[in-house]
């Protein structure tokens, strides 16, 4: 078996197979979210080659945001019946199919099957809750930096590849930039068929930082099949609980105030202001990469820090530089603080959140519910995709969009502070 000679290899250089785990799910997740973000790029060109508003190719990237969120609790299903690399590798080929599709669509209904549904559920099956599932069961000691290194991922994929995109869209037109995209998921797929598997217990190991006295059992935790009612089950067990409504609410304006409004919209909201595509997806290619260090070290924080308080802090700044950015001059110089400061903290919620989430309902039920606040987090996105696309169609600004954004999240810094401390396991809080 090719992963556990690798695994062996590795434990002779002092190096756990955990690792290699994280590092496979990194790359799963950043390919996801590239696609993900890619039709930003991609909003004028469509309308300009086949006359769709912008509102229009907004509803079919709300379809997608909302179905990527909505699968999540399920994919925690698929992940338990069918185990991490079945799902993985099936998610990616799906990717690669729809993009490739895609680039021969001619009609609008072609755009909501394969950019609203096909993308929306290979990207669902891949979505945050796989990182959450991944870390809990390969990592006992570092699970605030592991989760904060492959949320990463998710602002990065979504963000870093939108230059190169936006480049080629203007040399070769927009069919082209989804060709390296497509390839890309492929190759993963290759690496999690030879690299992926369900749990360390599967090569004989335990997880990271486990105690060395802990069984090496024949099977992962909780991978007892599940019935696809389990998430609605479960949705109902915490129907009244303040906590879960509390994380529900305030990952929902995440959502809104990045993936649906500021990936989906910032490069024609340069446009708007006289800024080329190019230079304006290198400010989003920037944000990515401030996002990188901001979320691993927000999840080093949240290891160590009450995580209310930054959640705190992460949404009040963000509404902040929301409320600014109309008033900024929109050149690439100019918004280079604005890629700075917001670029820092855009997922960085999601490390707090997941630790708020394990430490409110446990390990067993973390990566299931997590998976319904991170539905909230896409009904978010979804309502800005659409909203900011129709704003701009109406009142040709996208203004009124950046303000709502910004109050929403000083209200949902506020709101995080209702989480109670007597809710949570005091160890991981």
């Amino acid at each position: 078996m090719f992963a556990q000679a690798v695994s062996h290899w590795l434990h002779k250089r002092s190096v756990h197979y955990s690792w290699v785990i994280a590092a496979v799910t990194f790359l799963t997740m950043l390919t996801s979210s590239a696609a993900l973000g890619l039709p930003g790029v991609l909003l004028q060109p469509l309308g300009a080659e086949y006359g769709w508003d912008t509102s229009e190719v907004s509803s079919a990237l709300a379809l997608r945001f909302l179905l990527y969120g909505l699968l999540g609790p399920f994919a925690a299903v698929f992940i338990n019946r069918h185990g991490l690399r079945a799902v993985m590798s099936t998610a990616l080929t799906l990717l690669a199919a729809g993009l490739l599709l895609s680039s021969g669509m001619t009609a609008y209904w072609q755009l909501f099957a394969l950019w609203g549904v096909v993308l929306g559920v290979a990207s669902g099956l891949t979505a945050l809750v796989l990182g959450a599932i991944t870390t809990n069961r390969w990592f006992e000691s570092r699970r605030g930096l592991v989760v904060g290194m492959l949320m990463a991922s998710t602002a990065t994929g979504q963000l870093a590849f939108l230059p190169l995109a936006a480049w080629l869209v203007e040399q070769h037109g927009w069919r082209m930039a989804l060709v390296p995209l497509a390839l890309l998921a492929l190759a993963v797929a290759v690496l999690v068929l030879l690299l992926m598997r369900d749990s360390p217990q599967e090569i004989g190991l335990r997880p990271y930082g486990a105690a060395a006295t802990q069984t090496v059992a024949a099977t992962p935790p909780n991978a007892a099949l599940t019935s696809f009612l389990d998430p609605l089950r479960m949705l109902r067990e915490v129907g009244t609980n303040s906590t879960f409504w509390i994380l529900f609410g305030t990952f929902f304006v995440c959502g809104l105030s990045t993936n649906g409004l500021i990936q989906t919209h910032f490069i024609s909201l340069c446009g708007d202001f006289g800024m080329a595509a190019v230079p304006a997806a290198s400010v989003l290619a920037m944000m990515g990469a401030f996002d990188f260090v901001g979320t691993i070290l927000s999840g080093w924080l949240a290891d160590r820090y009450d995580n209310r308080k930054l959640l705190f802090w992460y949404y009040g700044l963000r509404g902040l530089s929301l409320f600014w950015l109309p008033h900024s001059d929109f050149t690439f110089y100019g918004l280079a603080f604005f890629a700075m400061f917001y670029g820092m903290d855009w997922i960085a919620t999601v490390p707090p959140t997941v630790k708020l989430a394990t430490a409110a309902f446990g390990k067993e039920r973390a990566g299931m519910l997590f998976g319904w606040i991170f539905a909230g987090h896409q009904l978010g996105a979804a309502l800005a995709a659409y909203g900011a696309g129709l704003t701009r169609t109406v009142l040709l600004t996208y203004t009124p969009a950046l303000y709502a954004a910004g109050a929403a999240c000083m209200v949902a810094a506020v709101m995080i502070l209702g989480v109670r401390r007597r809710q949570l396991s005091p160890a991981v809080t």
